[in-house]
């Protein structure tokens, strides 16, 4: 494809124009010949630094913000411009997938990647094709434009093109609306799960935050919306978008049972029978069955469908249903953590919680304190311990969170996080619950500029033995 037609709305030369492109990229160590490298502002060195080496790698051309000579053409477009510029050229080059799908946007604090993850699999219980990209896919929660359109058109290829409809739910995070990733989609329905506290580093007020989710629910990206409503942004997202909207709120499950092993309800009068457990998993479904519905599924379906959705890992999955219980979730926000032991201790027959968890370093530190009140208030025994401590000295990152731990609850402190899945571990008896929270699915940790194998669940079933 050539440069021309790849970037459409710039003015460039005849040669410039006639350079043929295969590939989009920001990694200068990802081109290959024929890529086009777009070198974006950091927040410590600019892109245009490595113009030469992507030029090393195969690009032939680049685009900046910043003029920069070079042995490649340098297209220069104002900065403001620059990344939405970057996802039309992206899904230029690999030929605009997302036209051949039914694309489903979930945006929200929590819940995002549960939801995308039962909407793919609901597909293809119904029969349909059905996938998602998110956190379990991808490095990013939303991808950067390359990647995800790359992503996109890697599913598209891979359909079966005999099935009635092929979904594709893409997590889309506040970053990537602000950060214009997903330009240039129009998502047939769009999702909202709540909003909290999370991500304040980046976006620095809740309304902030709320106006920068609020931007995927307008008729340019979406043609309607499923809103969860007992969330009061939801409500207030509800009342304001121009997309016709489907309200969901947990009244809708009726009759609901709940044990270790699953989850039945009745939904518009039809009975689900769901291997999910807790009362969050309960709202995730509600979301995914609503969404099926707005897609065309018939209810009854969609609910017979429920019995075969595949459990999300790391999202309230039990490690150890016998004698000691052992859960693992993703839990990372005061919300998602509050929720998360509400659902154990409501599961419970008597016995203790014991919590493990910790908070990332380099990201929202104002949630620390909020994140120990919640863990000690409603947990026994509280170990704070390390998550992904990144660039932050680990101690520093757990005298935050103990700060703000209910005076007189049972809490400890262990740096080592498998020295504190241990002793939880260790300390608990039949009938008690330990709870790890905040890795859920992820299989490393990052200490400093070190990234280390580490799986909670690994950990776990390790000491269970």
């Amino acid at each position: 494809m050539q440069l021309g037609d790849v970037l459409d709305s710039v003015t460039l030369d005849v040669a410039t124009s006639s350079i043929e492109v295969t590939h989009v990229e920001i990694d200068s160590r990802e081109c290959v010949p024929g890529t086009l490298f777009f070198a974006m502002p950091g927040t410590k060195v600019h892109g245009v630094s490595f113009i030469d080496d992507a030029a090393r790698h195969g690009a032939v051309a680049a685009v900046s913000s910043e003029p920069f000579g070079a042995v490649i053409p340098v297209v220069v477009v104002p900065e403001s411009q620059l990344y939405a510029l970057m996802a039309h050229a992206s899904s230029a080059v690999v030929g605009h997938p997302g036209q051949e799908l039914d694309l489903v946007g979930v945006t929200g604090t929590n819940g995002k990647t549960s939801v995308t993850s039962l909407v793919g699999s609901l597909a293809r219980a119904l029969g349909w094709n059905g996938a998602s990209i998110g956190t379990l896919t991808n490095e990013r929660t939303t991808p950067a434009s390359p990647e995800l359109f790359r992503s996109l058109a890697h599913l598209a290829r891979g359909f079966d093109v005999e099935r009635p409809r092929s979904v594709v739910a893409l997590e889309v995070s506040s970053h990537a609306l602000h950060q214009h990733r997903v330009e240039g989609l129009r998502f047939t329905v769009t999702a909202f799960t709540n909003l909290g506290h999370d991500h304040l580093d980046y976006h620095r007020t809740m309304e902030e935050y709320f106006a920068v989710k609020s931007q995927l629910f307008t008729l340019e990206h979406a043609k309607r919306a499923v809103i969860w409503c007992d969330d009061s942004y939801g409500l207030r997202l509800a009342d304001m978008t121009s997309l016709p909207v489907t309200r969901v709120r947990r009244s809708d499950a009726v009759d609901v049972t709940e044990s270790m092993q699953g989850t039945i309800f009745f939904w518009r009068g039809h009975l689900v029978n769901t291997p999910l457990i807790g009362g969050y998993n309960v709202d995730n479904a509600l979301m995914a069955m609503e969404i099926l519905r707005s897609l065309g599924a018939s209810e009854s379906d969609i609910a017979a469908s429920m019995a075969d959705v595949e459990g999300v890992p790391g999202r309230f999955q039990v490690v150890s249903a016998e004698g000691l219980v052992v859960i693992v979730d993703y839990a990372h926000t005061p919300e998602g953590l509050r929720r998360l032991l509400e659902d154990v201790r409501r599961l419970m027959n008597g016995g203790r919680i014991i919590t493990v968890f910790g908070c990332g370093g380099d990201r929202d530190r104002a949630k620390r304190r909020q994140m120990g009140e919640v863990a000690s208030s409603l947990s026994q025994i509280t170990i704070v311990t390390s998550d992904n401590p990144r660039s932050e000295e680990p101690d520093a990152i757990i005298d935050s969170i103990i700060e703000g731990t209910v005076a007189g609850a049972t809490v400890l402190r262990m740096a080592d996080r498998r020295s504190a899945i241990a002793e939880a571990i260790r300390l608990g008896e039949p009938g008690d619950v330990v709870v790890l929270a905040g890795k859920g699915h992820e299989t490393t940790q990052v200490i400093g500029d070190v990234v280390l194998p580490f799986d909670d669940r690994v950990v776990a079933r390790e000491f269970l033995k």
